[in-house]
């Protein structure tokens, strides 16, 4: 099993960046390198939804809102992931989560069978 720690969340003016990390313990290089690996937030009340994910061989998906704006990344020897996001608005606001599925690919984004505990964002206007 893969167990999941985000880290880099905090407060943030609307405009400024904050760069989110996700480090990977408890499996192998080879087993992460055929993991799909997504950012995912959410806050109360609303449904969660996919921002980010990245393949193995490291094509990107974006949710439309914030393309252009924010980067997802992937270190396959180092068993990390990240999120750098650029011109946060408030509407980024909210719990982010990384999270792992056991498969090369990560269309559909669903079955992510592993999640980290999550990292809080808060643009403020």
């Amino acid at each position: 099993q893969v167990q999941l720690v985000e880290s880099g969340g905090g407060s943030v003016q609307a405009g400024g960046s904050l760069r989110l990390s996700c480090t990977a313990s408890g499996t192998t290089y080879s087993s992460y390198s055929n993991y799909c690996m997504g950012w995912f937030r959410q806050v109360p009340g609303k449904e969660r939804e996919g921002v980010a994910n990245i393949t193995t061989s490291k094509y990107t998906y974006y949710t439309d809102s914030v393309k252009g704006r924010f980067t997802i990344s992937r270190d396959n020897a180092k068993k990390m992931l990240y999120l750098q996001m650029n011109s946060l608005k408030p509407e980024d606001t909210g719990m982010y989560y990384c999270a792992a599925k056991s498969s090369p690919s990560c269309a559909p984004a669903i079955n992510f069978g592993y999640w980290g505990q999550g990292t809080q964002v808060t643009v403020s206007s």
